[in-house]
C-alpha cells in the first residue's frame, strides 16, 4: 500500500525551469562576459544554484548568486501559478492520510520564493532541498522516507527529468515520470523505462488517487 508521495519541484509542480534559465542568464552572462546556451545551462544543473554559480564563475560568486536570486524573484511572474490541478491533487492525497514530501535540487532561497508565491509553504510534510556540492536526490528521498517512517516499497516518487528516474531507483522507490512542462522530453524519459509516464496532470491525478485507494 502506498503511504507517501514525493514530488519534484521544477517542471513537476510548476513551470519554473525556464525561470531558472532566464534568471541565470540575466545574472551571470553580464559578469562572465559571454552568452550561455540553454543546453550549457541545463547541463550544469545538479548542484543547487549556489553550486552551479560557484562552478561557472567562482571569482564573482557572491555578486552572481545575489543577482540570480534577485532576478529569480523579480521574474517569477512568468510562472506565477503551479500547474493547473497540482494543488488539488496534493490536497486530495493529504486528505486520504498520505504523507507528502518534496525533494528538489533547488537551493533553499529559490525554493522559499517559489513555494511562497504558489501559496504552498504548508503543503509538504517533509522537504529536502539541493546541495551546492552536487546532486543529492537519492539521499534526499531516503531522508524523507526516514522522517515519515515509511519503507521504499510504500512510497512513490515523481519528477520530470531523467535524473529523477535514476535517483528514485537508487532510493528503491517507484518512479512516475511527468512531462507536462514544455522543458521536458517524454521520449527521453520513456527510454529509461519509468514505472509510469504522464503528459497530463489530470490523468496523473486520477492514477495516483486510484493507486492510493
Amino acid at each position: 500500500m502506498i503511504k507517501a508521495v514525493i514530488f519534484d519541484l521544477d517542471g513537476t509542480i510548476g513551470n519554473t525551469l525556464k525561470l531558472c534559465i532566464l534568471a541565470f542568464r540575466k545574472a551571470v552572462e553580464p559578469l562572465a562576459g559571454r552568452i550561455y546556451s540553454e543546453e550549457e545551462i541545463k547541463s550544469s544543473f545538479g548542484p543547487s544554484e549556489e553550486g552551479t554559480v560557484m562552478k561557472i564563475i567562482p571569482e564573482r560568486y557572491e555578486e552572481a548568486i545575489e543577482a540570480y536570486i534577485k532576478n529569480y524573484s523579480g521574474m517569477h511572474g512568468i510562472c506565477a501559478e503551479p500547474f493547473d490541478g497540482i494543488r488539488e491533487i496534493i490536497g486530495t492525497l493529504k486528505n486520504k492520510g498520505l504523507k507528502i514530501g518534496l525533494v528538489t535540487g533547488k537551493g533553499r532561497r529559490s525554493y522559499d520564493i517559489t513555494l511562497d508565491r504558489y501559496g504552498m509553504t504548508d503543503m509538504f510534510d517533509a522537504v529536502e532541498v539541493g546541495s551546492p556540492h552536487g546532486p543529492c536526490k537519492p539521499k534526499g528521498i531516503k531522508t524523507v522516507l526516514e522522517k515519515f517512517g515509511v519503507s521504499p516499497e510504500e512510497a512513490v516518487s515523481m519528477g520530470d527529468a531523467p535524473s529523477d528516474i535514476t535517483a528514485s531507483r537508487e532510493a528503491g522507490v517507484k518512479i512516475i515520470s511527468v512531462a507536462w512542462a514544455e522543458t521536458s522530453n517524454p521520449a527521453e524519459l520513456e527510454e529509461l523505462g519509468p514505472d509510469q509516464l504522464f503528459t497530463d496532470v489530470e490523468k496523473f491525478g486520477k492514477y495516483i488517487t486510484e493507486l492510493t485507494e
